[in-house]
């Protein structure tokens, strides 16, 4: 298996081996690190880090992994480079191309990242699209490895709330991939798109994965495994349709008695983060106050719970990118 010079702009971009490969890769980075015995595998790689939408846990991903493997990295944020404002897509990646090793790229417009990967001549990495979350994905999917205690093709997973969004896309996309029983619960209007739907769909037949989606988030919780959810609002949507989606998406918040409505006492939460669960935040408190919501997509007593493995989660981010570029400047 070769993943040297291949781009990751969408999940199905690795197949399932490809990706648990990249995973596997990711575990075994994660015990180096912890024990102090990281070997630098990418001495002398320099990678691009473009982001036209801000970030915690991408950014700290890339830049530390990337020092950690022995690399250097330049970060590029909001309105700090030219791409599609003086310069177009294909003439940034032409330039970057012939200065570094890799690009990621975390914007709006998934065909910004086609066409970076199509044009530049090295690697490009998504770290989020308005169409998808890749990176996230595989961290997912580490962290159902380290919490299941059984093949995934034995775990169930529901997602509640946002179903359109790319984080619900990216994960529909890799449990189809791996064989997974994976549950949308969401309203009509907030349900995958039909493409990703049939993509997924068409991957769920070679794998046997279940899919199914729902708007009665009781029934499609039972017996699962895994409660997945995620904010309500995406990075670079307007503030106002916060009202709107609320009104739709406040039954699918994911509280104590969802967690109860799964009859399995080992259920664990997922979450990408950031999370609405209190009013610590700016719009925490604004949503507070002109709506009387202590929470959002998931209540404080559930998020801090010891069910909650979302902070395992966002580590995972470090070691599944840090992997992924290790992958594909390298080799496995």
């Amino acid at each position: 298996m070769d993943l040297q010079g291949r781009s990751y702009l969408k999940d199905a971009d690795f197949d399932a081996a490809e990706l648990l490969a990249v995973v596997e890769l990711a575990a075994t980075l994660r015990r180096e690190k912890r024990d102090g015995r990281e070997r630098r595998r990418l001495d002398g790689k320099h990678v691009a880090l473009i982001f036209q939408k801000t970030s915690t846990r991408t950014r700290m991903a890339f830049e530390v992994g990337a020092h950690d493997q022995g690399a250097h990295s330049s970060y590029l944020g909001p309105g700090e480079s030219q791409l599609g404002a003086k310069e177009s897509p294909s003439d940034t990646a032409r330039v970057l191309g012939r200065m570094v090793d890799g690009i990621e790229f975390r914007g709006f417009a998934q065909a910004d990242a086609e066409t970076l990967a199509a044009s530049a001549g090295v690697p490009v990495w998504n770290g989020l699209t308005d169409t998808w979350h890749p990176t996230q994905s595989l961290a997912d999917v580490l962290t159902l490895q380290d919490h299941a205690g059984r093949p995934l093709d034995d775990v169930s997973l529901c997602f509640l709330g946002d179903g359109a969004a790319n984080v619900c896309a990216s994960l529909l996309t890799t449990g189809a991939m791996l064989g997974m029983d994976l549950r949308i619960a969401s309203p009509a209007g907030r349900r995958p798109s039909p493409a990703v739907w049939a993509a997924a769909a068409e991957l769920a037949a070679a794998s046997g994965a279940s899919l199914r989606v729902s708007d009665d988030p009781k029934e499609a919780v039972e017996g699962a495994d895994f409660l997945y959810t995620d904010v309500w609002l995406s990075l670079g949507e307007p503030e106002e349709l916060w009202d709107e989606r609320i009104d739709a998406l406040l039954p699918y918040q994911v509280n104590a008695a969802l967690m109860a409505a799964t009859g399995n006492p080992s259920t664990k939460l997922l979450h990408c983060l950031p999370a609405f669960h209190n009013a610590s935040t700016a719009i925490g408190r604004q949503i507070h106050a002109r709506r009387g919501l202590e929470a959002m997509e998931v209540t404080d007593e559930v998020f801090e719970s010891p069910a909650s493995v979302a902070f395992d989660q966002a580590e995972n981010r470090l070691h599944t990118i840090k992997a992924l570029m290790v992958a594909t400047l390298v080799g496995l």
